[in-house]
């Protein structure tokens, strides 16, 4: 009988053992801290590589809070690429998934599934697409700025120091790009607004190589051409090398977006007219700071539209004063 009632006190004590190691297993659990990844475009353009630095930078700051995995495709237009990176994460289970995606459309399955498994999805930078949404009957919310608006604020000074019936030519973002759509019709409606003749509207598919080409052959048909408005400060890159290349540069005015600094170096010297901050280094902590509050407070998604600022030669001081910040 003794041998009989230490067996039951051993089996209970075991199971008493057992059961606090799955509540401590379990509280352990309740309190990790969350994942984050953050899924870029190509990290070779400086705006996603700034947007990615802000991030690390935030994160480190608040390393408490969340762990944060970053990463992104080799050029803008590789979409297959960011897919299979969607479902890398997905894969690891993360508790949240903060995207840039390099297709409006493309993407918005994969980012369903992850919403399936539990993953919370925010969109930044490149706007999902509404009707895809609506097909897909998800609700993804949307923390980015104003494409439209900004466009159309580099538009408006651009005309100032044009006169009605210039001709002007615009250098569009991949097609596939809702952010890209809306900064050319922020363009055009600058531009129709003023009375200009828009004479050439095409794609550069945001590199600086076909912004290149394209330009060089825009300068060719159009040789009484007098401004070229471009949707990403690589593309007017590409662009003034080009001008420069046709020996068109003082005589034709170009339009970035972006505010990255090779552009800002290329604003004080007065080769590009101005260009659009939309805050790289901010944007994608706005999307993580987002999905940090749905997970905390299982919020509802909704839109929330960030700061876009117009850049010109007048912020010349202020940008040489934040580079000698940075470099300290």
């Amino acid at each position: 009988m003794r041998n009989g009632r230490n067996l039951v006190v051993h089996a209970f004590i075991l199971g008493v053992a057992f059961i606090c190691v799955l509540s401590a297993g379990c509280k352990q659990h309740q309190q990790a801290k969350p994942k984050v990844a953050l899924v870029m475009k190509s990290l070779a353009n400086e705006f996603f590589k700034t947007m990615a630095d802000g991030a690390r930078t935030h994160q480190a700051e608040h390393a408490d809070e969340y762990e944060l995995a970053v990463v992104g495709i080799k050029n803008e237009l590789d979409v297959a690429q960011q897919i299979q990176f969607v479902e890398l994460m997905i894969a690891q289970q993360v508790n949240a998934i903060v995207i840039a995606p390099a297709d409006s459309k493309a993407l918005v399955a994969v980012c369903k599934r992850a919403m399936d498994a539990g993953i919370i999805v925010v969109n930044i930078d490149n706007k999902f697409d509404e009707t895809v949404l609506a097909d897909k009957g998800v609700k993804i919310p949307f923390v980015g700025p104003d494409n439209r608006k900004g466009a159309r604020l580099a538009g408006e000074y651009l005309a100032k120091k044009l006169k009605p019936g210039d001709d002007v030519a615009i250098i569009e973002g991949a097609p596939n790009t809702f952010n890209g759509i809306q900064r050319k019709l922020g363009f055009e409606d600058a531009m129709k607004a003023a009375g200009m003749d828009i004479v050439s509207s095409q794609s550069g598919y945001w590199e600086m190589e076909k912004a290149n080409q394209v330009v060089s052959g825009v300068i060719i048909e159009h040789p009484q051409l007098k401004a070229i408005l471009c949707s990403n400060d690589s593309m007017a890159l590409g662009a003034l090398a080009a001008l420069k290349a046709a020996g068109r540069a003082n005589d034709v005015l170009l339009v970035g977006f972006d505010n990255i600094s090779a552009v800002q170096k290329l604003l004080q010297a007065g080769e590009i007219v101005c260009t659009i901050d939309q805050h790289a280094d901010k944007l994608a902590i706005y999307g993580i700071d987002y999905a940090l509050e749905m997970l905390k407070n299982k919020s509802l998604p909704a839109d929330r539209e960030t700061p876009v600022d117009l850049i010109t030669v007048a912020d010349a001081p202020k940008l040489r004063r934040r580079s000698a910040e940075t470099l300290r």
